[in-house]
């Protein structure tokens, strides 16, 4: 029993990329862990002024995550594992996969316009060091064909 992990925000991609889990670990058996990651931010002001900014942007990176994980278990019955972390994305899912060694597979989807996103673009080019496979959906990709796929 594995888990999948999908990396989550407000994009449609992340949207199938959990969809795809979601039913890759029904029918495998598994489970989902999602991971949301607030980028540190640039903004150098008062002390009080930088902690409400950061504060608000884990706030927000903490609510897409419990929807998302809320979606999973309405559809699925199964609660999925939320982690918030807050640094440079690339370097949070690595250690994420460092310490969670019994992920399956890290399940990212690229966008439709341009260039398929920061983490795809990263972790495609690295992909053969990581310690698990890496899913990539195509961002044109229908939501029935997702689904489809990872229930096969």
């Amino acid at each position: 029993m594995g888990k999948y992990l999908v990396i989550i925000d407000e994009t449609e991609e992340a949207r199938k990329a959990l969809r795809f889990a979601m039913h890759w670990a029904q029918s495998s058996g598994g489970s989902v862990q999602i991971l949301a990651i607030v980028q540190p931010q640039n903004f150098n002001a008062f002390g009080g002024v930088q902690a409400t900014i950061e504060e608000e942007a884990r706030d927000r990176a903490e609510a897409i995550a419990t929807s998302a994980a809320g979606n999973v278990f309405s559809e699925s019955g199964k609660m999925p594992a939320i982690a918030v972390k807050v640094g440079e994305a690339s370097r949070i899912v690595r250690d994420y996969l460092a310490d969670h060694p019994d992920v399956l597979a890290l399940v990212l989807g690229a966008g439709t316009d341009g260039a398929p996103g920061p983490l795809v673009t990263h972790f495609s080019a690295h992909s053969g060091s990581l310690p698990c496979p890496l899913v990539i959906l195509p961002g044109a990709m229908p939501m029935e064909d997702i689904e489809r796929i990872a229930s096969a």
